[in-house]
């Protein structure tokens, strides 16, 4: 008897192999904006795993979007300990302390934008092979945005252009196309822009960064002519939707056509990870609170909620159209 029970065992082992399911994949999750279920599996896998560094990196980028940036910034903080090598890791952690910049006071923040920078520049720093040209895309902004004496350099952003310029030219220039902007030069920051826009095939993601600088200057009804040229042009994915829905929100500008766009958004296949689909349903919330339809910006929200249960935006939203 007692001999035949390894193998029984054995067998029931591979058996609950086969059948067991597995985890849904936690990238996938975070890019289709379906945080509950990510963060469930990210949890499960730390906890099978506490030295998953890439499980935390995914973890923060989770309670990056749900705007819960203290969670972000710890599960950021583990995963750069954990392998401090990683480029991408770093950019993520600068990330996270940007945002803890911007929910927080002035005196909090300015403890925080030396580890910004230094973030920023160790992942441009590990990426010796020069492929994270976000990472260089985002050190240019903060060189850009920042005061000189909190580290804000314009040449060192030009340099990064430069750099950048050799492997995606519509990227360099959009960089430029900020500089330019930054120094109050609007004629030749929009020339910059539609060099992107140019250099990139026209592609409807430079099309609503030129509408972007249309908005940020005042321009509304060349904002909206981009983003109708966008909404037309060739794209990578479909995240040219959501912005272009957000730009229109934050303008105040045609809600009707804002609402068919992040409907066409919601539609596709898969949404983008920096427009989740939980967002993507509150801004639809938003904008059909705003035209008066109070139902169902409602039911609006509870889809956002139903995605991401701790979305907070959504929650107040929620509680506020249901009083």
């Amino acid at each position: 008897m007692n001999a035949v029970r390894p193998v029984t065992l054995l067998f029931a082992l591979l058996f609950l192999a086969v059948v067991a399911p597995a985890l849904p994949d936690a990238t996938l999750l975070l890019q289709n904006g379906r945080a509950n279920e990510a963060l469930q599996v990210l949890n499960s896998q730390v906890r099978d795993n506490p030295n998953d560094a890439r499980a935390y990196n995914l973890m923060s980028r989770v309670y990056f979007q749900l705007e819960r940036w203290d969670d972000s910034l710890r599960a950021a903080e583990k995963s750069v300990a954990l392998v401090p090598q990683e480029s991408e890791y770093h950019q993520w952690l600068a990330r996270a302390y940007g945002k803890k910049i911007e929910a927080s006071g002035a005196v909090t923040g300015l403890t925080l934008v030396r580890r910004v920078k230094g973030e920023f520049e160790k992942a441009v720093a590990l990426d010796q092979a020069g492929k994270n040209l976000s990472a260089r895309a985002d050190l240019a902004e903060f060189y850009i945005e920042a005061p000189y004496i909190m580290g804000g350099d314009k040449t060192k952003a030009r340099r990064l252009a430069d750099f950048i310029m050799n492997q995606d030219p519509a990227l360099a220039h959009d960089i430029r196309g900020r500089i330019e902007e930054k120094q109050n030069d609007k004629t030749r920051a929009e020339q910059e822009y539609k060099a992107a826009l140019q250099a990139s095939g026209n592609l409807a993601q430079y099309w609503v960064t030129l509408a972007a600088f249309y908005h940020r200057t005042g321009r509304l009804e060349d904002m909206e002519a981009a983003i109708t040229k966008s909404l037309s042009a060739p794209r990578k994915d479909g995240i040219p939707l959501f912005d272009s829905a957000s730009l229109l929100l934050a303008s105040g500008r045609n809600f009707p056509g804002a609402v068919h766009t992040l409907h066409e958004y919601l539609s596709l296949d898969a949404t983008a990870e920096d427009g989740s689909a939980f967002q993507a349903h509150y801004l639809l919330g938003l904008l059909l609170e705003k035209q008066g339809d109070q139902k169902a910006a409602a039911g609006e929200y509870r889809a956002a909620l139903a995605l991401a249960s701790e979305y907070r935006p959504a929650q107040e939203a929620l509680a506020r159209v249901s009083r």
